[in-house]
Formats: C-alpha cells, sequence, structure tokens
C-alpha cells in the first residue's frame, strides 16, 4: 500500500521474497506531481507532493526544483518576493532511484493587487543600458494622452522626482503629436529649467497623464528638445547651469531616461516669479524671431500632475527596501499618491520636517548647519559638502572625482535634519563606499552610493532605501500639516 505523508510517498510491506530469501528486482514507472494552490500571488507558497509509482520494492523519495522562486525538501514553494507580471512556474519532482523518472507541476504566481493609488518602480540600469547605463535611477511607467482624446503613448523608463515638479520628456520618444502651449501673445511658449549638473529646454505643451489608477487631464509638460532643434537655446538659459552636462535633455542617453516626472514639494516649477515684470530667465516667448524672457500664468507653468489629481494629490510616498553594502542589481519599491488619504498612505510615526517656500530644510554636519538642504529622489547619490570639510570623505581619483572614495570603506557618518519649524529629527546614520568599487560591482542600486556638493546637503536616493519618504505639496492640507513638508 502507497501511504502520502507530508508530500512524500512511503511504501510498507511491498516487498515479496522468493522461497531461498532473495527479494524482487525493483523499478520506478512514474512520478506525478500536484501543487496546492496551483494559482498565488508573488511571495506566496504552494505545497507540493509527489506519487511515485513502481514495481519491486522501489524507493518514494525524490528531489524537488522550480524554475523560479524556492522549494523546500518537502516540496513546500515559496514565489519569488515581487514582480509586476504573471510568472508561470514549474516545479519538477525527480527520482532518486531512477534519475530518467520525473514529473512536473504549473504554478502560475499573479502579482500582488495593488491599490489604485500605487505605481511601481524599479531601480535599474535605465532605458540604455547597453550604451549608457545608469544607477541610482528610479523609474515607473506612465501613460500620456492627446488631451481629451484616446490618441495615447505608454512611456517607461520616466523618472521619479522628489526634487522638481512637473513631466518632462525627450523629444525622440514622443510618438503622438501633444497640442503646444500658447503665451497671451499667440506665440509658442518654451522653457529653461536648471539643474545642479545642466539645464534641459524645450517647448510647453499640454497632455493627459495617467499613473496606476490615478489622471491629471490637461497638464502643461515639456518637450525637451536637443541644442540642434528649433528654436535654438538661447545664451540667457545655457548660462545659467554651473554643471558640465550642457543640455541634458537632447536625448535619452544624456538625459538618462525617456522621461522625468516631478512629484515634488512645489505644485508649479516656477511659481509666482515668473508671473511678474521683470521675469527670471525661465520661460520664453518665441515668434519666429526668436527667444525672449516672458511672464506665464501659474495655470499655464509646467505643473506637478498629481496636484491635478482628483484624489489623492496632497504628496506622494516613497517605498524602497533596504540595501546591503556594495548594492544590489535591481531594486522594486512603490510610488505612492497621497499622504493620509487611503489606508496604505498614513504618516504613522513618520517625523514632519517642514520647509521654507523653495523646499530647503537644515542639516547639522559636525557642528554646522546647511539651511539649503534638501531630499531628492531625481539625485543619483548622496551628495554633501566636499572633502575640503572635516569629517568628509576623499573624492576619486580622476574620472570618477564627482565621487567619494572613503580610504575606510565603508565610512560611517551621522547628520541631523531640521525642519523650518526648529524641530530636529534623531540622528540620521548613513554610510559612504568606495565609489570606484560601487562601480565595478555592475549594479544599479547603492545605499551607500556620494559625492562632493558644497555648502549643503543633497540627501539623493541613496537616502531613500530602507525608508519611506513622504513629499507633501506645497498649499495642500495633509494629516501631519499644510505643505510643503517632507517626512520619513
Amino acid at each position: 500500500m502507497l501511504l502520502a505523508v507530508a508530500g512524500v510517498i512511503a511504501m510498507a510491506a511491498c516487498g515479496s521474497s522468493s522461497s531461498g530469501g532473495g527479494t524482487t528486482a525493483s523499478t520506478i514507472t512514474s512520478v506525478t506531481v500536484t501543487c496546492s494552490p496551483s494559482t498565488i500571488q508573488y511571495g506566496q507558497t504552494s505545497q507540493c507532493s509527489a506519487t511515485v509509482m513502481g514495481t519491486g520494492s522501489f524507493s518514494s523519495a525524490v528531489t524537488w526544483t522550480a524554475s523560479a522562486g524556492s522549494i523546500s525538501a518537502s516540496g513546500l514553494f515559496t514565489a519569488p518576493s515581487g514582480g509586476n507580471v504573471s510568472l508561470l512556474v514549474i516545479v519538477t519532482a525527480t527520482s532518486t532511484q531512477d534519475t530518467t523518472k520525473s514529473g512536473m507541476a504549473n504554478i502560475t504566481v499573479n502579482p500582488v493587487q495593488q491599490a489604485n493609488n500605487v505605481a511601481p518602480v524599479v531601480v535599474d540600469s535605465g532605458p540604455d543600458p547597453q550604451k549608457a547605463p545608469t544607477v541610482n535611477t528610479p523609474y515607473v511607467t506612465i501613460t500620456i494622452c492627446v488631451p481629451g482624446t484616446n490618441t495615447c503613448q505608454k512611456i517607461n523608463h520616466v523618472e521619479v522626482d522628489t526634487g522638481s515638479p512637473g513631466l518632462r520628456i525627450v523629444s525622440a520618444v514622443l510618438t503622438i503629436t501633444l497640442p503646444p502651449q500658447k503665451d497671451s501673445s499667440g506665440n509658442p511658449l518654451d522653457e529653461c529649467l536648471v539643474f545642479l549638473d545642466g539645464y534641459v529646454w524645450g517647448p510647453v505643451a499640454t497632455a493627459d497623464i495617467t499613473i496606476a489608477g490615478e489622471k491629471a487631464s490637461s497638464v502643461p509638460v515639456q518637450i525637451m528638445i536637443p541644442s540642434s532643434s528649433s528654436p535654438p537655446v538661447p545664451h540667457s538659459c545655457s548660462s545659467q547651469s554651473m554643471g558640465s552636462n550642457g543640455n541634458e535633455g537632447g536625448s535619452v542617453d544624456t538625459f538618462g531616461a525617456n522621461a522625468l516626472i516631478g512629484v515634488g514639494l512645489l505644485q508649479q516649477d516656477c511659481g509666482p516669479a515668473c508671473t511678474t515684470s521683470p521675469p527670471p530667465d525661465a520661460y520664453y516667448d518665441c515668434p519666429a524671431s526668436g527667444c525672449n524672457p516672458t511672464t506665464v500664468s501659474l495655470a499655464q507653468q509646467v505643473t506637478n500632475p498629481v496636484s491635478m489629481f482628483a484624489a489623492d494629490n496632497n504628496g506622494v510616498l516613497i517605498q524602497l527596501p533596504a540595501l546591503p553594502d556594495g548594492g544590489s542589481l535591481t531594486v522594486n519599491g512603490s510610488l505612492i499618491f497621497g499622504i493620509g488619504t487611503q489606508s496604505n498612505n498614513g504618516l504613522g510615526s513618520a517625523m514632519v520636517y517642514p520647509t521654507n517656500n523653495v523646499g530647503d530644510f537644515t542639516t547639522t554636519f559636525n557642528g554646522t548647519s546647511y539651511p539649503a538642504s534638501f531630499i531628492d529622489s531625481g539625485s543619483n547619490g548622496l551628495f554633501f559638502l566636499d572633502s575640503k570639510t572635516i569629517g568628509v570623505p576623499p573624492t576619486c581619483p580622476k574620472p570618477n572625482d564627482t565621487w567619494y572614495c572613503p580610504t575606510t570603506s565603508p565610512d560611517n557618518l551621522t547628520a541631523v535634519n531640521q525642519g523650518s519649524n526648529g524641530q530636529s529629527g534623531p540622528p540620521t546614520n548613513f554610510s559612504i563606499e568606495d565609489a570606484n568599487n560601487l562601480f565595478n560591482t555592475n549594479n544599479s542600486a547603492f545605499s551607500t552610493l556620494g559625492g562632493p556638493n558644497p555648502g549643503s546637503f543633497d540627501w539623493g536616493l541613496s537616502f531613500f532605501f530602507g525608508k519611506s519618504v513622504f513629499t507633501a505639496i506645497e498649499n495642500k492640507s495633509t494629516p501631519g500639516g499644510t505643505g510643503p513638508y517632507w517626512a520619513y
């Protein structure tokens, strides 16, 4: 008789003896596998069992393998921890007596059902990893449409940036034509936006934007164009950049993403400063005769799309797992819309750090305060001070001298953040590893990557790993008070 115990078939008293005391030869004829349940979600388990059939005094022992996830010696299958598409896993039990005999069963692993306000985030080597790999860059997938139509395009590898507001798309990526935004004179409206390491330039258009289950309609967005395109980049734009990267938005490879979605503290990317004369060199009136700085209303400025959602529009929450020293090849996390609007975006024990009107708070390091500090998922490291400051690691040799290479790696450091309300949080511990060593791993995600930024702390993506980081939008009400603020 065959008896199934804990997924293994045991045989009791099946042998027979001849009159001379010999035993009958044993043979395995088949192995059959069943798994229950046969459909699970990522991270869940399924118990598999094997029925071994044979003749003579055969062994019912099997070894287990699975094409994905893991499976124990007792047949307990555990699915991978996360994924965005359904996965078909083949589980195989092979007879230990006759390895030519095996049985298989299928397990379907489905994505965990997300709330309508959750967009999956991936940190990987970018949209063109063979030619222009990226590090520490969080990406989501969005859908844009010509406003009020079904003429739409899905765009992946859209960088998530808590340091700026608004959607900006590399022109070469677009396969649909978005209607241009006109200024008060009826001329095309173009924009220059300056980052720490370069700038982007191009016309303003409008689009409907959908992310996860959230939609913003007729949002002003920027289409980033190369310097060789028309209209040309005005000198008053290009001369503002302190970085060496020049026009970063001219191609996917120079930008490191197909687009950027700014989900930062501010509702518009310029705000009241661009509504009055004389205007800053940000928005330009661009008739055929050339581009000149112009004023622009708040409604026409490139806008944080989250602030235009019908719900969950007061901020965002980014969640990324903790990483080991040395980093990881890829990382999956979540961009969650709203603060205190659903069961999955409550502040919990997070401390609120209010900012000034440009999104800065104060970081204190080695007894010195740096009031122009900020939290920015669009910066791919921890950028702080420089090696002339006591306690700061040395920079790497060229050509990686924009990164730190401490003599003791990791170099463990501590700073304290303080909100604009004067309240300080507990010490923030962080570590910096030798950037050259990190880059040699071929990993894409690092919590210990850092470089110089004289005069302030830029708490870039390295800061986000292992935390829940909230970004509250200005003038929006939340359970933690009215934005703008950071919380973690």
